[in-house]
């Protein structure tokens, strides 16, 4: 939560409200964002607006680029982000994808190994090849391009990725029946991570956000919860803070059996989907800066009245940053993605 100064007397660009958030500073309106990675704002409509497709912005980093800085040239959110999938990590590590289309996101169709115990089988990501050098090239571009919105690098979280390189449900079941060759894959995964992270930073993200959809507390429990998601992630949140970022950290699901265990999460933000009351998040996370959760059902199938009443509870509730909750839909309308930023700048914060 924002600490309650006064509030400074300055204009604000998009970058510099988003760093005072994060850093806890009272600003005159939350900031409005959709990262990249997991929480993907390409949408059919922005391709088809920007001139720029799908899958091939996943492999150029010009087009990359491009896209990313539609959205906030069409006026849809307030910063640039990359990827636009959560799959450049596990591919680079060995599991085959597929690129999908535009109407669909890339997604895993082999796994890299089939035990935990193969997990030297797994590979170090390359920086120097592939996606992985796609999405830094592309973040150099926007560092060039891009002056004063805030530039998002995206990384899958540890868990998140993990189960993408294993067949999820046995590797879920792994963390306690081979408990040591699991934490062997989260070790590895998670130095690959802040590898891939801090080149990220170095290339110009301005915020990392890590968002670990498969780390949710309602299928770990509190005890794997802190020992598979908060521990790896604050490995990886320590890193990234280390080599100057900050960092938005994103889990899925419901909070109510690990609220008590995200007070550890070492993050500067806290994002949570949409099944999260964000005002109870509140109650139970003072003193933290938390980010949501428009849904995105809403915003691909109603229309932009109920996108604008859905962004303006979310804005009295509590969010210091409001977004979509997840993903949007690729088909989600235009009008209704342009409703949220919309709401959030007619919404300011209270002078109490």
């Amino acid at each position: 939560m924002m600490e309650s100064n006064n509030l400074e007397k300055q204009e604000f660009t998009p970058k510099s409200r988003l760093h005072a958030i994060l850093d806890g500073r009272r600003v005159d309106r939350p900031a409005c964002i959709c990262p990249g990675g997991m929480m993907n704002m390409v949408t059919d409509g922005l391709q088809k607006e920007a001139g720029v497709g799908l899958p091939e912005a996943h492999t150029d980093a010009r087009k990359m680029a491009d896209l990313a800085e539609a959205v906030i040239k069409d006026g849809i959110f307030e910063n640039c982000g990359v990827p636009f999938c959560m799959t450049v990590e596990a591919e680079a590590m060995g599991a085959k994808i597929t690129l999908g289309n535009n109407l669909f996101e890339p997604h895993v169709v082999e796994y890299a190994m089939s035990d935990v115990d193969n997990y030297a089988e797994l590979k170090p990501i390359d920086l120097e090849s592939g996606r992985a050098k796609v999405v830094l090239d592309a973040i150099k571009i926007l560092k060039d391009e891009v002056k004063d919105a805030p530039i998002i690098g995206n990384l899958t979280g540890p868990v998140s990725t993990a189960a993408s390189l294993v067949d999820p449900e046995k590797f879920y079941m792994q963390l306690r029946r081979k408990n040591e060759n699991a934490h062997k894959v989260m070790d590895f995964v998670t130095e690959q991570l802040i590898k891939f992270g801090v080149a990220q930073v170095e290339a110009g993200a301005d915020v990392i956000t890590i968002a670990d959809p498969s780390g949710t507390g309602e299928i770990l429990g509190p005890k794997y919860f802190t020992e598979f998601a908060v521990d790896y992630i604050n490995k990886l949140t320590d890193a990234l803070h280390e080599a100057g970022a900050e960092v938005i950290v994103h889990i899925c699901g419901q909070m109510k059996y690990v609220y008590d265990q995200l007070k550890d999460v070492r993050s500067d933000a806290l994002s949570f989907d949409a099944i999260v009351s964000l005002r109870e998040a509140r109650k139970h996370l003072p003193g933290r800066v938390l980010m949501g959760n428009v849904s995105t059902f809403a915003v691909e199938l109603t229309d932009p009245d109920n996108v604008d009443s859905l962004t303006r509870k979310c804005v009295d509730n509590g969010a210091d940053i409001v977004s979509p909750a997840c993903g949007l839909g690729m088909g989600s309308p235009l009008p209704n993605v342009r409703a949220i930023l919309k709401a959030v700048r007619s919404t300011p914060v209270s002078e109490e």
